[in-house]
């Protein structure tokens, strides 16, 4: 089986359709919005963003605000909200869970079909979903493997654990969603932001709020170095047509492998 292009633009003969869903401040998104428009500016149509969905109506969403600024559709869809209602814990680990999942996702699903969505960019969306063609923005390097070759450093709290294991530098990675978190293929890494610390690692670790403290500092400077840069450079290079994957999801950019992400360095 050859290399498949994630989407293939000689085939579709129009720009990327995206979705983007997202929970709060929705900079992710922004930085996906403004990168589109710098394109128009430069007479280059790559993407389009149709849409944006949260899963929040509490007021808490930046998303509408963002989608009237920028004229486009916004939907949400409490998800808190729709556990309360069925009485089911919002957690995907049960049997239960997971099919409260698959039916909350009926309605993006839906969504995505109506506007003949190509890629969802899923920038600070914090709900697991079972959709399908996601592409997620993640606070750590996720080519870093434990002894069992398991990615070292996943879910929410990825900046403080490789913080407290002594990582020296963080980055940020871009991946192709699979069933798991934080599992699927690959696609871009940040360049570094170094680790910067206001005492020994093993004095920081005696003062719990202080590591915690440290960690969300600079997670949210990674934010800038990493996650604003690769997130609307992965969907970009996505609407090429750059990224492709073979029959067992390695990821290829201009036709070369990539096992450890596609690097991004300052200027590409």
């Amino acid at each position: 089986m050859g290399l498949m292009p994630i989407f293939d633009p000689l085939e579709k003969h129009r720009p990327m359709r995206v979705a983007a869903f997202m929970s709060g401040s929705g900079t992710n998104i922004l930085r996906l919005l403004e990168r589109e428009k710098e394109l128009e500016r430069q007479g280059t149509k790559l993407f389009q963003v149709v849409f944006i969905f949260s899963d929040r109506s509490d007021g808490r969403c930046r998303g509408e605000s963002i989608a009237h600024e920028y004229g486009i559709a916004y939907f949400s869809y409490d998800i808190r909200r729709f556990h309360e209602i069925r009485g089911v814990k919002r957690s995907v680990k049960t049997k239960e869970g997971l099919e409260a999942r698959k039916e909350f996702d009926q309605v993006p699903k839906k969504l995505v079909e109506a506007f003949e969505v190509d890629v969802i960019a899923l920038g600070g969306y914090m709900s697991y979903t079972t959709l399908n063609r996601c592409v997620n923005v993640h606070p750590a390097d996720l080519s870093i493997k434990d002894p069992q070759g398991n990615r070292k450093y996943v879910g929410d709290r990825a900046v403080y654990d490789a913080i407290l294991a002594g990582e020296r530098e963080l980055r940020s990675s871009t991946i192709w969603t699979d069933e798991g978190v934080d599992t699927g293929p690959l696609l871009m890494v940040s360049e570094p932001l170094p680790v910067e610390l206001p005492l020994k690692l093993q004095e920081l670790k005696k003062n719990p709020e202080l590591l915690e403290k440290v960690a969300q500092e600079h997670q949210e400077r990674l934010k800038e170095v990493g996650d604003w840069k690769i997130f609307p450079k992965t969907i970009e290079m996505i609407a090429q047509g750059r990224f492709a994957l073979d029959g067992d999801k390695n990821v290829y950019v201009d036709g070369v492998k990539v096992e450890e992400g596609y690097r991004l360095r300052e200027g590409s």
